[in-house]
């Protein structure tokens, strides 16, 4: 018996996952083979706004190869709600009905032999219509003479919310109030791989799913109910999935339509989303116009703070709607701010429906509150790490309910923001961005702060479930209800089992993403699962090692205290000879002559972990970047970023958690943006057109960490996945504006294109 030596968790073990990606082993749903297959293609609406008059799909229907063509006339399935708490007057029609509200609200559904015969009838197909006006820009929609896609809600309104409405001006009393309008604009999630569904039926109106998803076991549940099956005769299983972000955690009307087909042919039928499907279909994220007011005393010390915020809902309201409510909960962020009033409202517009996107309301809540501190630092003639430490919330103020209505539990924002000073060397910056300002170059340097705090497993999602058995061989199966698609939980859970049971990583399996394998779940998003499903299996190991002991103890006639972990078993402390392996101690408790009176038989424990509240990661972000003042270039030449998760277990994973977020905080801030013209037709509708960088345009990450333990979980964890994403952002657009601020540039919204830098310049007189 080979013994586990030392303690793994803390240090960087490297990913189980990885040998059979690289190899191409692991297989994706588009890879699957499965007998008489039918593919499925939807005909979408070119235009963004229109009454239908007759859909034609006579020319699509005699292409050879195709099995069918059906409209909304054809298929009776209820609309799709996107969002519970939303009025069912918003919901989806699987199938137009009526008037499309945006490009690519689907039509009709094609089912053919092929795919290429499925996309030659969809070609085929024609709407008559009558164009309608339309609305893209979330401030116009609400106006008064705004056109309306919910007539019978009599206005593009689909939620509003906000804190403080009723008590006044925040900032009464201020020396001075710092200002800004922020468009957080839309982006796409543009995961590797797109969105698609394989559905296989069978004789007795049982269906196997296979879909890349983010939450499976959820999905079941809604996929069920909008069928009107019976949960226990869907199965749905997520395979590897590549990438998700967000955009792939829920039920999208392609995947109703597919199933409902399968179920009525009686066949297997796949759906795979085209790439520029993708960028009109999968959920859109952010899409927020923020305001902000932000009073302070001569000395930097904040009064108040008057923020208000406009989101698109896009075209079929969805939880991209309701996301504001995140923004508000974390609309204090990491200040000391005495009085606080948040209002927003959501509207609907002929866009692509908006949804969670990495980060989901949290991070233009700091996109809001680090602009005014920068702009309230220029303007007040202070530095922006000065002004920041001198309204940070103390660690003695934990646990702490904001404004927002946040249940804070733990953090020490200065030391992380003195952190990232020292590593950045920022006096040093500060020096040589003097210099330049000095000569007559047209590369000026830019340092960018951002300080953050975020919520993890947000809203209810602090539950999970968490299973581990030891097999007769001394192995481990674990069961967990998170999802993975990249984030290495297989290598973080197992660490966890071989830390408290000293069984190798080998001999683990981690069994997921299959709701016949998996009871329930709440899947992997909101950066919760090492401390929701993690701690379910610490729980889990925790109480089959109690077992063992009073098991071992009892068997080897000795004090349950002395029976410890080693040897690839249980031994009594102090005599390593006298010891029973983890088989052994199987075998003795499934046999009732061995346990003792009152055992339960078997190794095993399931749970559903419940850490009674959400986690509140946070940190501090330095960028630093040059910009070409004659043409409004910008280069990122170094970004450094500390991030506080808690407790670390794996460093390797979440370094690559940082550098992932940043990449995507710094996509935003510099390249991507979705774009419409004013009759609703997209302009960032392909890769051609939405800018996204490769590893080329960014630099290489400097990441380190504070570790402030949480005590809402027994690993003391804190989210990670979306910490890089919300501390990024702010800090790469204040460099850039800093860059160009002894200009007279005072603001420039993302993205921060070259265009957009230069017209800034010229536009502030800066530049004759």
């Amino acid at each position: 018996m080979t013994a586990v030596q030392g303690s793994i968790l803390g240090n960087a073990v490297l990913r189980r996952e990885d040998p059979t990606l690289l190899t191409g082993e692991d297989e994706y749903f588009d890879d699957m083979e499965i007998d008489g297959l039918g593919f499925v293609y939807f005909a979408r609406s070119p235009v963004a706004h229109a009454t239908i008059n007759s859909i034609d799909t006579s020319d699509a229907k005699t292409i050879a190869g195709v099995v069918g063509v059906w409209t909304a006339d054809d298929l009776e399935l209820p609309p799709l709600l996107g969002f519970a708490m939303f009025p069912p007057l918003f919901a989806r029609p699987l199938l137009a009905q009526g008037k499309v509200r945006l490009v690519g609200d689907i039509i009709a559904v094609v089912v053919a032999d092929s795919l290429s015969a499925a996309a030659d009838a969809a070609s085929a197909i024609w709407m008559d219509f009558d164009p309608l006006p339309a609305v893209t820009d979330p401030e116009v929609a609400l106006e008064d003479d705004a056109p309306v896609l919910f007539e019978e809600n009599g206005s593009n309104l689909c939620f509003e919310t906000g804190i403080g409405l009723e008590d006044g001006d925040p900032n009464e009393g201020a020396d001075h109030i710092a200002k800004v309008r922020i468009v957080s604009q839309r982006l796409a999630g543009v995961p590797i791989e797109s969105n698609g569904i394989i559905v296989v039926p069978d004789a007795d109106d049982h269906l196997t799913v296979w879909i890349p998803s983010q939450n499976p076991m959820s999905v079941r549940e809604a996929l069920a109910a909008e069928l009107g099956l019976e949960p226990g005769n869907l199965r749905v299983v997520a395979p590897m999935v590549g990438g998700g972000f967000g955009p792939k955690s829920g039920v999208y009307v392609e995947h109703i339509l597919t199933a409902q087909l399968a179920r009525k042919l009686g066949r297997p039928l796949k759906w795979t989303e085209l790439r520029s499907e993708n960028m009109l279909s999968l959920l859109h994220g952010r899409a927020m116009t923020m305001y902000g007011e932000m009073g302070f005393s001569n000395d930097g010390t904040i009064v108040g703070f008057n923020a208000s915020v406009i989101a698109d809902a896009g075209a079929y309201p969805a939880i991209g709607g309701f996301l504001t409510f995140f923004t508000q909960t974390m609309i204090q962020g990491v200040y000391k701010i005495p009085k606080v009033r948040f209002h927003a409202r959501s509207a609907a517009t002929n866009t692509t429906p908006t949804g969670a996107y990495r980060g989901a309301g949290r991070p233009e809540a700091t996109q809001l509150l680090e602009r005014l501190m920068d702009v309230a630092a220029d303007e007040l003639g202070l530095d922006p790490v000065e002004i920041r430490n001198k309204n940070f919330l103390d660690p003695e103020d934990f646990p702490l309910t904001t404004h927002g209505g946040a249940n804070y539990d733990s953090g020490d924002y200065a030391l992380a923001l003195e952190k990232a000073h020292t590593e950045a060397d920022y006096v040093n910056l500060l020096e040589e961005q003097k210099q330049r300002r000095a000569s007559d170059t047209s590369k000026q340097l830019g340092i960018g702060v951002s300080a953050y705090v975020e919520v993890t497993a947000p809203a209810g999602l602090h539950i999970e479930y968490g299973a581990v058995e030891i097999n007769d061989d001394g192995s481990v199966t674990a069961k967990v209800g998170t999802s993975a698609h990249g984030q290495g939980h297989i290598t973080a859970f197992s660490m966890i089992i071989s830390e408290m049971l000293g069984i190798e990583m080998d001999k683990i399996v981690i069994l997921q993403s299959d709701s016949d394998q998996i009871p329930r779940g709440q899947g992997t998003m909101g950066s919760r699962s090492l401390q929701t499903a993690g701690s379910a299996i610490h729980v889990a190991s925790e109480t089959v090692l109690d077992k063992a002991k009073k098991l071992a103890a009892h068997l080897l006639e000795a004090s349950t205290e002395d029976i410890t972990v080693g040897g690839g078993g249980l031994h009594v402390a102090g005599v390593p000879a006298n010891a029973l392996s983890w088989a052994e101690l199987v075998s003795a408790a499934n046999d009732d002559s061995q346990r003792p009176e009152a055992m339960d038989s078997g190794l095993a424990h399931e749970l559903d972990f419940d850490g009674t509240d959400s986690t509140f990661p946070f940190g501090a972000h330095i960028a630093v970047v040059e910009v070409d003042t004659e043409t409004g270039g910008v280069e990122l030449i170094r970004h450094v970023a500390v991030d506080d998760c808690g407790r670390i277990l794996n460093p390797l994973l979440v370094t690559g958690q940082q550098h992932g977020g940043i990449a995507q905080g710094a996509a935003q801030a510099l390249y991507e943006g979705v774009f419409y013209d004013s009759d609703g037709n997209p302009l960032t509708g392909n890769l051609m057109d939405y800018a996204i960088p490769s590893a080329a345009e960014l630099p290489y990450f400097e990441t380190f960490n504070t570790e402030t333990p949480s005590p809402r979980n027994p690993l003391g964890a804190k989210g990670i996945g979306e910490s890089g994403t919300i501390g990024s952002t702010p800090a790469i657009q204040n460099a850039v504006i800093d860059a160009v601020s002894h200009l007279g540039v005072k603001h420039i919204d993302m993205p921060l294109t070259a265009e957009r830098v230069w017209s800034a310049i010229r536009s502030s007189g800066g530049h004759e």
